[in-house]
């Protein structure tokens, strides 16, 4: 069985490398820097999640869940925005626009252990 991917979306590259180095001896890691090269990467990669930053250049986090939530091709992946944000409103904004959940930075690495795995 080939490994699935996850497409990490975020502005900072400190933080694309912790994630890679936390999930890719099980995950194919796929990487986006702004909102516009994580909806390119998930229409061509199909991934099996996405961990989304909500500040994101060109397009933020929320504007590019929003448009994958949108598209019949990239509807059911699911998406878990992540953000300094800790407010209930942050939250449940995202989930409006179609998030799939919310992992508060800094998190741990049991935090997103357990997060990939309840959504793959």
């Amino acid at each position: 069985m080939s490994k699935r991917k996850i497409l990490i979306a975020d502005d900072e590259f400190y933080i694309r490398e912790l994630v890679k180095d936390a999930l890719s001896s099980n995950y194919i890691i796929l990487e986006a820097s702004d909102g516009e090269e994580a909806i390119d990467a998930a229409r061509k990669e199909k991934p099996s999640l996405i961990l989304m930053d909500i500040m994101l250049p060109k397009l933020d986090g929320i504007g590019a869940c929003y448009i994958l939530k949108s598209e019949v091709a990239t509807k059911r992946i699911p998406i878990i925005m992540v953000s300094v944000r800790t407010d209930k409103l942050d939250q449940e904004y995202c989930k409006s626009m179609g998030s799939d959940g919310y992992l508060t930075k800094p998190f741990s690495f049991e935090a997103l252990l357990e997060t990939v795995k309840r959504f793959i």
